[in-house]
């Protein structure tokens, strides 16, 4: 009873997230791909994010006549340090599955190939668009603009 008690707790937590889509294939169904986040993009993105948000958070408080405007800088910093430590292992766990007839990801998310509106490039995250107005982020790649060509060429 207390092991099925902790189950269902980690399950509203949402602790029993599959970050590897277990869906099986259908017969004729190829994997073309799979990614999964690379972990020196990143951190290089992590890096580029808090240095953009000490730039802003000290811009600001220059602005408003703040003396201390260096606290900006380290706030930021922190708390875009935070964020990277505490959400960063489960960020670069996901993995996305391309085969000739689906993509498939985290939580066994999938759509059909022919579903697929628009692929778009958002920094180093890959962004497909799909027909029924589902968005899919494939984030930290580090070569977006090659998993956009493939995804593209899987759907043509």
């Amino acid at each position: 009873m207390a092991q099925r008690q902790h189950h269902q707790h980690n399950a509203v937590l949402g602790m029993n997230r599959t970050f590897v889509p277990t869906l099986p294939l259908e017969d004729g169904e190829v994997e073309l791909a799979r990614y999964q986040a690379d972990t020196m993009t990143f951190w290089r993105s992590q890096a580029w994010i808090a240095l953009f948000f000490s730039i802003l958070a000290a811009g600001i408080l220059i602005g408003i006549g703040n003396a201390y405007w260096w606290t900006g800088v380290v706030g930021a910093m922190a708390a875009i340090g935070v964020r990277t430590l505490y959400l960063g292992p489960d960020e670069r766990k996901d993995v996305w599955v391309l085969t000739n007839y689906r993509l498939m990801g985290p939580m066994n998310r999938s759509t059909t190939l022919s579903n697929i509106k628009a692929v778009n490039v958002i920094w180093t995250a890959v962004q497909v668009v799909t027909i029924t107005g589902d968005k899919i982020l494939i984030r930290y790649r580090p070569d977006p603009a090659e998993t956009k060509a493939e995804i593209e060429r899987a759907a043509s």
